[in-house]
């Protein structure tokens, strides 16, 4: 029952309000800032009562009874993370294409500083890092109008914790995403990460309660299988990368699930820049021990130049476009979604590199990324079919789909 275990003054306090509610809804003529002549007359016409007990007064109970149960909570109204939308919708388009471009430049300048400048990845990790939270600050400082600037009266509830989990597990999949790409090339790389939709599903129903249906769970096999075929020509095993890239697929998962979680909360959800900037902050925070652990300080001096020191802030401003864009697409989008929507950015990214460092196009290759383009298509209709179902968790009545 709605009211179970509350005492029996808080029960009575509830009634006595919605009574309150009800009356001046039906009776607003009753008040005592209407003159006497006014409600004589009212009371005129309104003799019969009996409808007051026939009625049910929809709405009126179900407002006041939700706004006492969100009474005293620290809460920030969510235009947008409520009720995902179809990935195929204007806004999310434009977060894809944005989060596409951007992962391309830091991908690539990622690649180009490791192989080409000799750079280190602990260092670049960190110079993103610090970038993102030298933008995020300006991003929240100046909106630019595209969000809405919200002071906080206090911190929203376990703000440390879910910062610093989130922070730890983008600095996790930033350093183990460049270790990868020093072992291994992109291709191996996304290869790897073809398996990210499953475990996302796992995730997201682990976390977020969301049970995802057979139909579209099946539909997610040949948007994998189509990412695997794309650079089964290129495939150059080695058991450090491979290690890495495994690590960074686990983390970037459980990164995207819980950040969608955050995003889209009850009681508080974090806008972009916000989740964007905290959690750059936690990050840096968390690898100060790693950069005293693994940098080598004489090699940084013997090739840092100028034109690195350019490289790192093209290449952190990149990154940090990347990760606000990808939060902005995570707010209108599942995670599960969004997994297959990063199953696409690998394909496309994995033929950028064909493109770019001149290797030869297989029919593998062209298979793979027609198989890809299906596979979305199909994932699509099947989540029309068979919609992702939110189970209820703790305390919760309803169950809806999204």
């Amino acid at each position: 029952m709605r009211y179970a275990g509350q005492s029996p003054p808080e029960i009575f306090r509830r009634i006595e309000t919605l009574c309150y509610g009800i009356w001046h809804r039906d009776y607003p003529m009753h008040s005592p800032h209407v003159s006497n002549q006014q409600q004589d007359s009212f009371d005129a016409n309104h003799t019969d009562l009996s409808h007051c007990y026939m009625e049910e007064p929809i709405g009126v109970k179900t407002n006041l009874i939700d706004a006492f149960d969100n009474a005293n909570t620290p809460t920030k109204s969510c235009s947008r993370g409520k009720q995902n939308t179809s990935l195929l919708s204007s806004e999310a388009l434009i977060c894809v294409t944005l989060w596409y471009f951007f992962s391309f430049t830091t991908l690539f300048l990622n690649k180009y500083i490791l192989s080409y400048e000799q750079g280190d990845p602990a260092l670049l990790g960190s110079a993103q890092l610090l970038m993102c939270c030298i933008c995020g600050y300006m991003h929240l400082k100046f909106p630019c109008g595209l969000y809405n600037s919200i002071k906080w009266d206090r911190n929203p509830p376990r703000f440390f914790r879910n910062m610093l989990l989130v922070g730890s597990l983008r600095f996790s999949t930033l350093i183990l995403g460049l270790v990868a790409l020093w072992y291994v090339p992109v291709s191996f790389a996304e290869t790897v990460k073809s398996s990210a939709p499953v475990f996302t599903v796992f995730l997201a129903w682990l976390l977020m309660s969301e049970k995802t249906s057979w139909l579209v769970c099946m539909s997610l096999l040949p948007i994998m299988g189509g990412l695997a075929l794309c650079s089964a020509n290129e495939l150059s095993f080695n058991a450090a990368g491979f290690v890495a890239a495994m690590s960074t697929n686990l983390s970037e998962c459980l990164q995207n699930v819980y950040s969608k979680k955050l995003i889209s909360g009850e009681k508080y959800c974090y806008s972009p820049p916000e989740l964007q900037f905290y959690t750059s902050l936690a990050s840096v925070c968390v690898q100060i021990p790693t950069l005293i652990l693994m940098i080598d300080v004489s090699l940084i001096r013997t090739n840092f130049t100028y034109h690195m020191l350019l490289l790192l802030v093209i290449n952190g401003v990149s990154f940090h476009c990347q990760s606000i864009t990808e939060y902005s697409l995570l707010s209108y989008i599942s995670p599960v979604t969004h997994s297959v929507a990063n199953t696409v950015k690998r394909a496309l990214l994995i033929w950028l590199s064909v493109i770019t460092f001149g290797n030869k196009v297989t029919f593998l290759g062209g298979l793979g990324t027609a198989i890809v383009i299906f596979g979305v298509c199909g994932y699509n209709k099947a989540k029309e079919i068979a919609p992702t179902v939110h189970l209820p968790l703790k305390g919760e009545k309803e169950v809806h789909s999204i």
